[in-house]
């Protein structure tokens, strides 16, 4: 009892076998951008549907912007075979607020119409065209090819109620896209009273949470107001437009939601060049014949000096 007593503390020294046994971590759970136990169930298809794709509406938020993508996993790596970003919402009128909850329905209103657009599928599956906040699951067609379906990929984001991956959702949803979903985490759902208010999520949608927050700032602090809302206020944007900006932007989505590859604007800048330009093979080829040639001609000449 003595002899233990008089020991003390061990420090435990990883040792040879430790080291020899050790597994290095794929590079990107390393860096902690990729949840590697979600995305082999997201990306994991049945084995009798052979290489049918099975595809993802990938969300990412960022400070100033929403990106939303379709994507199937190869194992050379993610196709993505549609994509929006909130950046592309001013042709379509909404200019400031592009990463709120209504600028992340519109993106996934947009990405889906976008996809269906390109796999001629836009006039079977119109989705939702009036707006309610309410729960909408597309039905397939009996004469046609089926829904579009895909599964919310939403990365690392924190999946609280409320959280706006959930409106770029429901924003490819009303698109006519079939996403399985459930209401329990919109805006408007109570976990207390399990109930959820539909009229809370559609406010959500067209922006009145932000329009209410605006009424009471002006209000309360009109200095917090002028800074934190300057640029609505330079564009002539009131609390009560902002469902009608949000009403239009849906529509014209819907009208045309195809990409616009915009011209890149020639710089007038001259590049300079430090090393000689790479020829081809038949420049080459014509550049050491006239070589040959005129060391030629200089042999000749100074023979016949």
């Amino acid at each position: 009892m003595l002899l233990g007593c008089l020991q003390g503390f061990v420090k435990v020294v990883k040792n040879k076998q430790y080291f020899k046994r050790y597994q290095v971590k794929f590079r990107r759970r390393r860096e902690g951008k990729t949840d590697y136990y979600a995305r082999k169930r997201l990306t994991f298809q049945d084995k009798n549907k052979y290489n049918t794709p099975k595809y993802r509406l990938i969300v990412r938020l960022s400070n100033k912007d929403i990106t939303v993508q379709i994507a199937y996993a190869r194992i050379e790596g993610d196709r993505v075979v549609c994509a929006a970003y909130s950046h592309e919402l001013p042709k379509y009128g909404i200019q400031v607020g592009l990463t709120n909850y209504a600028a992340a329905y519109c993106t996934g209103l947009l990405v889906a119409r976008r996809v269906l657009n390109k796999l001629g599928l836009d006039s079977l599956y119109a989705g939702c065209t009036e707006v309610t906040g309410e729960e909408f699951n597309v039905e397939p067609v009996d004469d046609g090819p089926g829904a579009f379906r895909c599964f919310l990929d939403v990365g690392l984001a924190r999946t609280t109620t409320g959280a706006r991956v959930f409106g770029a959702m429901k924003g490819a949803v009303d698109g006519g896209l079939n996403i399985p979903h459930s209401v329990k985490r919109f805006p408007g759902y109570s976990a207390e009273t399990k109930s959820f208010n539909a009229d809370v999520h559609r406010a959500h949608i067209f922006g009145q949470h932000v329009a209410d927050y605006m009424r009471t700032l002006e209000e309360e602090d009109e200095e917090s107001f002028k800074r934190q809302f300057s640029r609505y206020i330079k564009l002539g944007i009131r609390a009560d437009d902002l469902e009608d900006i949000y009403k239009k932007a849906h529509q014209a989505i819907r009208n045309d939601p195809t990409h616009k590859v915009t011209a890149k604007k020639a710089s007038g800048v001259t590049k300079k060049r430090w090393n000689a330009k790479k020829l081809t093979n038949e420049q080459r080829k014509t550049k050491i014949a006239a070589h040959k040639a005129a060391y030629v001609a200089k042999l000749q000449s100074e023979t016949e000096a």
